[in-house]
């Protein structure tokens, strides 16, 4: 399965931010364009494996709080 991802310049962070949209509270960071998306791709795994675990569905973030993969 392919999840959308949003990658931008955070200055305030000095990083490439990763959102996945479709995962809710999924995201990412990295020094590189590179190593961000590296990580959102390990968060996005992450992330499914948390909700098959749980039982939740991939659409929901009911008592998720979130999925972050980076540095820091």
């Amino acid at each position: 399965m392919r999840y959308e991802f949003i990658i931008y310049w955070s200055k305030a962070d000095g990083s490439f931010i990763v959102e996945v949209p479709e995962l809710a509270g999924c995201m990412a960071d990295g020094a590189t364009y590179e190593e961000a998306v590296a990580n959102a791709k390990e968060a996005v795994q992450e992330w499914l494996k948390f909700t098959i675990n749980t039982g939740l569905t991939t659409r929901s973030n009911h008592g998720f709080e979130g999925c972050y993969r980076g540095e820091g």
